[in-house]
């Protein structure tokens, strides 16, 4: 699949929203403080995080086949969430596209050497597809039904050198 990263225009919030089908995917998508439904309109002020950055991955058509947002923590790593790929697109390896190229422009732009994120534990394909870019579990910093899970990507560039 060939696929960029770029900042997400109105047309994107479009196609983003017609993917959440409903309160539940809504809520473990994009978290308890997002009402569903929602507008496309609505979509970038109901996403902002203070500090967040927000891309789409599209395709050679220039279409939106995946979101998600990265923004600092406290403990200087980079956190990267909200990540959606296109019913269409799911199964042909956008996510991680999506995730290779967002945590690459994520440690860029911040400085930070390592990434973290959330997913529920019953997401066996998240975690699975997370785990084989280098994530681990942080059993300190989860809950019964999410992981927290970190990634230091810059060590495992420098093993593999």
């Amino acid at each position: 699949m060939e696929a960029t990263l770029r900042t997400p225009q109105t047309a994107d919030y479009e196609a983003i929203a017609s993917w959440v089908v409903d309160k539940k995917a809504c809520a473990r998508w994009a978290g308890p403080l997002v009402p569903f439904p929602f507008s496309s309109e609505n979509l970038p002020e109901l996403l902002e995080v203070e500090g967040c950055a927000s891309y789409c991955l599209v395709d050679s058509n220039n279409q939106c086949v995946g979101f998600g947002q990265f923004w600092m923590t406290d403990h200087g790593a980079v956190h990267i969430g909200r990540i959606i790929v296109s019913p269409e697109a799911r199964g042909v390896g956008a996510g991680r596209l999506l995730c290779e190229r967002l945590m690459d422009k994520a440690l860029r732009s911040t400085g930070a050497h390592m990434v973290t994120l959330r997913v529920y534990r019953d997401n066996h394909t998240a975690r699975s597809l997370y785990s084989s870019l280098g994530f681990v579990v942080v059993n300190s910093e989860s809950t019964g039904d999410i992981l927290f899970m970190r990634a230091m990507p810059d060590k495992a560039r420098k093993a593999d050198a």
